[in-house]
């Protein structure tokens, strides 16, 4: 997932998302079919899914900067914070 400058609108997968609020489940909307997404970045602590404990699904070219995520090294993208 690659992020605008602002952090506002979000590429996925050959989707634009952007963000809004007073979404009620959402944080973020694909601004072509208006489908609404949950997007939040991992967590060291595992707790990554949004309702309760379970595995998150990994994209499989992230999986290896995710695994390096749990271990302590930064995001890529967010070396600087």
């Amino acid at each position: 997932m690659d992020f605008s400058k602002t952090r506002s609108t979000a590429y996925f997968d050959g989707r634009t998302l952007r963000r809004a609020g007073g979404m009620f489940d959402a944080n973020f909307y694909d601004v072509q079919t208006d489908e609404e997404f949950w997007v939040s970045g991992p967590k060291r602590d595992r707790t990554d899914t949004r309702y309760g404990p379970s595995n998150p699904e990994i994209e499989p070219e992230a999986v290896e900067a995710y695994h390096a995520f749990l271990e302590g090294a930064p995001l890529p993208g967010r070396e600087n914070g």
